[in-house]
């Protein structure tokens, strides 16, 4: 006895081979919605599972949060005021520009001679014509506008010469220089 064939597209296929074909496909699918379990089964677990933070991104989250000021209050916060005065004053005194240095030449050539050296921004340079209108107004007023910065018709001045990090003391120094050395 032959077995029975069918036809598919020019193909001789026998009845066992269609069983192999039809017992291939529900093995392949039962494969397929196995991995698809497997995935969602993970998928599920990962989503369950606390999601840890690292130590660095933590630390920048609690200083972006954390209080800008503090209060004080009774003996203990008066002491706690008084050591934290303490500390920023020791903070600030550890930025002073150029060493804390109130020699006024050592300033004046770091900082001051790019505008002062060129008349760059209406800067008088240091020919004493240029300045004889300035020290008129008091030497004082000198001081004051550069320390404070000071916009006029003739040019602008930054305050502290564009160096926040200077002291008044350092500033008034180098004015000081600069007068003595007018040519």
């Amino acid at each position: 006895m032959r077995p029975a064939r069918g036809r598919c597209k020019g193909w001789i296929v026998r009845n066992y081979d269609l069983e192999f074909l039809k017992k291939f496909s529900i093995m392949i699918g039962f494969l397929a919605l196995l991995a698809l379990g497997l995935l969602v089964g993970s998928w599920l677990l990962h989503k369950s599972q606390p999601i840890e933070v690292p130590e660095s991104v933590a630390r920048r989250t609690e200083m972006r949060i954390a209080p800008v000021g503090a209060v004080y209050a009774g003996s203990t916060g008066a002491a706690a005021q008084a050591a934290a005065a303490a500390a920023a004053a020791a903070a600030a005194s550890a930025n002073v520009a150029y060493d804390g240095t109130l020699d006024g030449s050592v300033i004046f050539n770091n900082l001051c001679a790019g505008c002062h050296g060129s008349g760059a921004g209406g800067a008088p340079t240091m020919a004493s014509a240029e300045w004889t209108a300035r020290i008129a107004q008091g030497v004082e007023t000198l001081h004051r506008h550069a320390i404070e910065g000071f916009t006029g018709s003739a040019g602008v001045m930054p305050p502290k010469g564009g160096n926040p990090a200077l002291t008044d003391e350092q500033v008034i120094a180098t004015v000081d220089w600069m007068l003595d050395n007018l040519q």
